[in-house]
């Protein structure tokens, strides 16, 4: 039996490098090899081989594995073949198999001969007179003669025992173990296939596992309109992917993966040009089939029809992906116009519409936000509030908890812009350039003139019990505070960032909401404009522990911003990182194992290390 431990060693005794120099011109870069890709061409080196970590990777293409995927996908050997190959050359000794898992193995060998033969007797039906119903079929669907030979398109004649005496050379309890013929207790068993055009569905290797079958029929309201075979010793749909041994090179080439409802859907869009495509065989999509996936490509595209099947389909692929998702590896969504499906709107508007509609793929998050936010009216603070549980839950489902952090800060600060729209503006601008001007007055406010109205004492008053009582004042904020109001032309880079960023001292919100519809002015302007609406620069003893240059008189004004700009930086990664730390406790609490203590302990290094870079930069300038 073939151990991890067994195999390891063998990747061991295996120079990389070597082996796939026999085939590939490998140039030494440093403590790696380098070439052009072999699986995509290309005309600069992408294709890196490191005998160190014992695996090759191609950064244009994606192509990647160790000495025995090499052997399967570069030179097309199948496993074990690979494996004694290596072994020879390793001097080790390949150990003798598992009899159970022997029998087993020879068990599918034999269903593959059935799968086979099978194959090749609808693939003879279509041609023949009983064919003419599926052959005028494929001719509305436009596929021509090279499209039904390459996907193997058959024919299953009307017959309950026509498959039984065409394969009558297999045994009976074998045709009912591949998924041809059907047993019912108390019934003579019949063909699972009759009257229905044949797709045979084929594994990683081009061996057909199983069938999928199209009813012609419109007399047979009864039946479903599309069979696959159930699962067999061949076949496991939840772990199979329709046309996956075509995609996969063409996807190399490509760098991308489209998955499509149905296997007639992979076929119009190979038809069309467009060969990276595969399907999920009558299931949503699975765990087993996104991990496949990623072994490809690191942001599949799912693609579904724009009717409400299909809005249901990419929340069920979601939801199946969020608890996978890692660093780099996710799903981008497209949907397509309501009421068409690729066939129909590459026949309606041609290839070149669909590759727009596959180039505007759109990221998971975005997708999630939309679909639960519109998923039921929000006319009442409960049903905002039950948008933000629903998408909340979401975010509990991901493992990951740095992506889970970031996803929750994301969908948060979406919900708040949503819940919580910023109020309108109490200024107007008039002409080309802000003005300032309190409503409903016109005309632009000058020095000497009366200033804005300030805000209300209520306002100001509940902002000012939220920053003294939720312990938001510390020094990095107001010295933060006091550079913007100083240096008010670095507003326009930050603003955004800083307006999504929770727990900032309050005074930062009306100073952006100040700068949204003033626009920029000279700091003396700006303590005018921000006192009068309560908004005063923080004092010194507010940040006493900083010594920046740009709160000094002295100020270098290059030195100055930039050492602001460093500041801004800091203030903004810091709730990010106490969030992703305290997510990290709160689950290292709850399942205390070795990895959350891992977790745990990364992000508090972290911490620590961003402590260490605050206080070098706060004290850079003291006397």
């Amino acid at each position: 039996m073939l151990t991890p431990q067994w195999l390891d060693q063998l990747r061991s005794r295996i120079t990389l490098s070597t082996l796939i120099g026999r085939s590939t011109r490998l140039q030494k870069a440093g403590r790696e090899y380098k070439a052009c890709c072999p699986f995509h061409n290309e005309k600069t080196p992408s294709f890196h081989v490191n005998d160190e970590k014992g695996f090759y990777h191609c950064f244009g293409c994606g192509a990647h594995g160790d000495a025995i995927r090499w052997m399967t996908d570069h030179q097309g050997l199948a496993f074990m073949d690979a494996v004694k190959e290596l072994a020879a050359e390793a001097g080790m000794d390949v150990p003798a198999p598992d009899p159970r898992a022997a029998k087993a193995a020879e068990k599918r060998d034999t269903l593959h001969d059935v799968m086979a033969a099978a194959q090749e007797w609808f693939v003879h039906n279509l041609s023949g007179p009983e064919g003419e119903a599926a052959r005028r079929y494929l001719a509305t669907r436009g596929f021509d003669a090279h499209t039904v030979q390459r996907f193997g398109f058959g024919y299953a004649p009307e017959g309950r025992q026509a498959l039984k005496e065409a394969l009558s050379r297999f045994p009976q309890p074998m045709l009912i173990e591949a998924g041809l013929r059907i047993e019912v207790e108390g019934r003579d068993p019949y063909d699972r296939f009759r009257g229905r055009l044949m797709l045979p569905i084929e594994d990683a290797r081009g061996r057909v596992i199983a069938f999928g079958g199209r009813i012609l029929s419109k007399e047979k309201t009864d039946a479903p309109k599309y069979l696959n075979s159930p699962d067999t010793p061949l076949f496991d749909k939840g772990r199979t992917l329709y046309n996956l041994h075509r995609a996969a090179p063409a996807a190399r080439q490509s760098g991308r993966m489209v998955v499509v409802e149905g296997y007639m859907d992979v076929i119009a869009l190979a038809a069309a040009g467009i060969a990276e495509c595969v399907a999920p065989l009558g299931t949503a999509l699975t765990e087993p089939q996104i991990e496949m996936l990623w072994r490809h490509v690191e942001m599949p595209i799912l693609c579904f029809d724009g009717d409400a099947a299909g809005q249901r389909a990419a929340m069920r692929a979601i939801s199946r992906a969020l608890p996978l998702l890692r660093p780099a590896h996710s799903l981008r969504i497209v949907r397509l116009p309501e009421g068409l499906d690729p066939d129909d709107l590459i026949k309606a508007r041609g290839a070149k519409a669909m590759q727009d509609v596959l180039g505007e793929a759109r990221p998971l998050i975005d997708v999630l936000w939309e679909a639960e936010r519109d998923a039921q009216p929000l006319s009442t603070p409960e049903d905002k509030a039950g948008l933000k549980a629903r998408l909340m839950d979401h975010v509990d489902a991901i493992q990951h908890p740095d992506i889970a952090s970031l996803y929750r800060r994301e969908l948060q600060d979406r919900y708040s812009a949503f819940a919580f729209p910023k109020r309108e503006s109490r200024w107007e601008g008039g002409g080309g350039k802000p003005a300032f001007q309190p409503r409903p007055r016109s005309g632009k406010w000058q020095p000497g003139r009366p200033a804005p109205a300030p805000s209300s004492p209520e306002s100001i008053s509940r902002l000012t019990a939220r920053y003294e009582g939720g312990g938001m004042r510390d020094g990095l904020s107001a010295a933060v505070l006091a550079g913007l109001i100083r240096w008010p032309g670095l507003l326009n880079h930050h603003a955004e960032a800083l307006a999504r960023t929770a727990g900032l001292d309050p005074r930062f919100e009306m100073l952006i909401d100040c700068f949204q519809t003033q626009g920029p002015l000279e700091s003396p302007q700006w303590e005018t404009i921000l006192r009068e609406n309560g908004v005063e620069s923080p004092r010194s003893s507010e940040y006493s522990g900083f010594r920046f240059s740009f709160l000094g008189n002295d100020s270098d004004p290059q030195k100055s911003t930039e050492e602001l700009t460093q500041a801004i930086q800091l203030l903004i990664e810091r709730p990010v990182l106490e969030a992703a730390l305290k997510a990290a406790t709160e689950r290292h609490e709850r399942e205390f194992t070795d990895e959350t203590f891992a977790e745990q302990q990364r992000l508090r290094e972290r911490k620590l290390e961003f402590d260490t870079r605050l206080r070098q930069m706060a004290t850079r300038h003291a006397s």
